[in-house]
C-alpha cells in the first residue's frame, strides 16, 4: 500500500491542461486518502475547469499511473478553483512583458539613411541622450547588425548581464543599449545569414529586461535590404528620422530609404542633415565640404521638415562620439530631442 508521500510523488507531474501547469506548480491536490492497510487511494483534486474533456484526460491519466503500481481502487474528486486562485494562477504563467506588445507604451524611433557613412550611428547615439537629459527613459537597439558601432560610440566596455532567462543590456550616459557588437569577440565579422540575425534582433525585443522605456530608438541598417526591411515590419508604428549629408547623391539614396518607411506604414517626422558644413574656429567662416542642398531637397521629396543641420565636428571627450550638454553641436541634439517631444 502506498502512503501519502508516495502518492504525492505520483501525482505531481500531472499537468493541469486548462493551466498548463503540473499539479504540484498549482498546489491542485487537495486531500489524499491513503490508509494503512488497504489498497484504496481517495483524492481531491483542484483543476482550472471541471466536467471538461480535460477533466476526463486528467482521470484517465491518474487511474493508468496507480494502476501501474498496483492500486486498483481509486476514487477522484474534482473541483475547481475560485477565482481568485485562478487570477494568481494566470498571473504568474503570463510572459513577461515585450517591447512588441506593451500597447504603445514605449514610443519607437527608426533612424535611417540611404546608404552608410552619413553619420546615421553617431545621430542616434546622440538623439538618445539627448532625451536623456531632457528627462527621459530611453533605450537603442543597434539593429545595424552587420554594421554596429554603438557600444564603440558610447564608450561601452561592459557587456549584458543575465537575470534569470532575461537580459539585462547595458546602461550608458542614462541610456539602455542593446547591440549585437556585445555579442562579437574581437570586432569580428559577422557572417550569419538572415534568419538568424532576424531571431537575434527579435529577441533584443522581447528578451531583454528593459527598464519602463518613454522612447526606444533604432539604429537601422543603412538602405533597403533584407534587414532594413525585418525591422521596419518587426516593430510597431514608429517615427522615423532620415539621416543625409547635403551631397546630393547621398540624399537621392536616401530617398529609398523614406519611402520604404512611408510603405511601411511608419511616420516620418523630419530629416537631418549631417556634416552640413565645416566651421572655422578661427574666422567663423563656413566652409561646405561636401556641398549643398540635399537636406533640403531630400525634406521636399519627402514632404517632411528639414530638422537639424549639424556642422562637421569632433566631441571634446576622446573615444566617444558624444558631444557635452555646453558644446555648440550638443545644443543641436537637445534642439532635435525637443522637437521629437514636441511632436507627441
Amino acid at each position: 500500500m502506498l502512503n501519502k508521500q508516495q502518492v504525492m510523488a505520483l501525482l505531481k507531474s500531472i499537468t493541469d491542461r486548462t493551466l498548463n501547469k503540473t499539479l504540484a506548480e498549482t498546489n491542485g491536490v487537495r486531500a489524499i486518502q491513503a490508509e494503512k492497510g488497504t489498497d484504496h487511494v481517495g483524492l481531491t483534486i483542484a483543476i482550472g475547469k471541471i466536467n471538461t474533456p480535460e477533466q476526463t484526460e486528467i482521470e484517465a491519466e491518474i487511474v493508468n499511473k496507480f494502476n501501474r503500481v498496483g492500486v486498483e481502487s481509486i476514487a477522484i474528486q474534482f473541483e475547481a478553483f475560485t477565482e481568485a486562485e485562478l487570477a494568481r494562477l494566470n498571473q504568474a504563467k503570463s510572459e513577461p512583458p515585450s517591447l512588441l506588445t506593451d500597447n504603445g507604451k514605449t514610443k519607437f524611433i527608426a533612424i535611417a539613411s540611404g546608404k552608410g557613412g552619413v553619420g546615421k550611428s553617431t545621430v542616434t547615439v546622440n538623439v538618445a541622450v539627448a532625451l536623456a537629459r531632457l528627462g527621459k527613459k530611453v533605450g537603442i537597439v543597434d539593429a545595424d547588425i552587420y554594421g554596429f558601432s554603438v557600444p564603440d560610440m558610447m564608450g561601452i566596455t561592459d557587456r549584458p548581464t543575465l537575470k534569470g532567462n532575461r537580459i539585462i543590456p547595458v546602461t550608458a550616459k542614462g541610456v539602455q543599449v542593446m547591440s549585437m557588437g556585445f555579442f562579437v569577440e574581437d570586432n569580428e565579422p559577422v557572417i550569419w545569414r538572415g534568419p538568424r540575425l532576424g531571431k537575434m534582433l527579435r529577441s533584443f525585443f522581447v528578451e531583454v529586461e528593459w527598464d519602463e522605456l518613454d522612447y526606444l530608438l533604432l539604429d537601422l541598417p543603412p538602405g533597403t535590404g533584407d534587414m532594413a526591411l525585418s525591422v521596419h515590419q518587426m516593430i510597431p508604428s514608429s517615427k522615423e528620422l532620415i539621416v543625409t549629408t547635403p551631397h546630393s547623391t547621398a540624399a537621392f539614396v536616401a530617398s529609398r530609404a523614406g519611402k520604404m518607411a512611408i510603405n511601411t506604414n511608419h511616420e516620418i517626422i523630419g530629416v537631418i542633415e549631417n556634416m552640413s558644413y565645416f566651421q572655422s574656429q578661427l574666422t567663423g567662416e563656413k566652409e561646405y565640404v561636401f556641398g549643398q542642398g540635399g537636406g533640403e531637397k531630400l525634406a521636399d521629396e519627402l514632404q517632411a521638415p528639414l530638422i537639424a543641420q549639424i556642422p562637421l565636428g569632433q566631441p571634446s571627450k576622446q573615444g566617444s562620439s558624444i558631444y557635452e550638454e555646453i558644446d555648440p553641436i550638443g545644443q543641436i541634439y537637445l534642439q532635435v530631442a525637443q522637437f521629437i517631444l514636441d511632436r507627441d
